[in-house]
């Protein structure tokens, strides 16, 4: 088993400086936290996986496709392998869990 607490993951994510921090990766799966503070930019681009954003914290929008939405705590998007998608208009700083499938390479 591996279990986490997100107060400590937060902790290492700012730790080493960066917006991503992947935790765990398995042969099917990879799961990260992902932190976009308020008024950032996104700067992701396309992934070759498919992935599940839960939001943990904050409030944004993202746009998938052509389709946006907003979210905050609770919300839960699928996003599609290949498909263009960001957050954006990040009112609170925003902490969201990713799961991709397969891992993220």
């Amino acid at each position: 088993m591996k279990a986490f607490r997100l107060d400590e993951l937060e902790a290492e994510r700012a730790a080493n400086d960066g917006a991503y921090l992947q935790f765990v990766r398995e042969r099917n799966m990879s799961v990260g936290l992902y932190a976009l503070d308020a008024g950032a930019q996104d700067p992701q681009q396309p992934h070759g996986q498919d992935e599940v954003y839960f939001v943990v914290s904050g409030r944004a929008s993202i746009t998938v496709g052509t389709e946006t939405t907003e979210v905050a705590r609770g919300s839960v998007v699928y996003v599609p392998a290949g498909v263009p998608h960001k957050f954006h208009h990040i009112s609170e700083d925003l902490r969201v869990l990713v799961v991709f499938s397969p891992p993220e390479s």
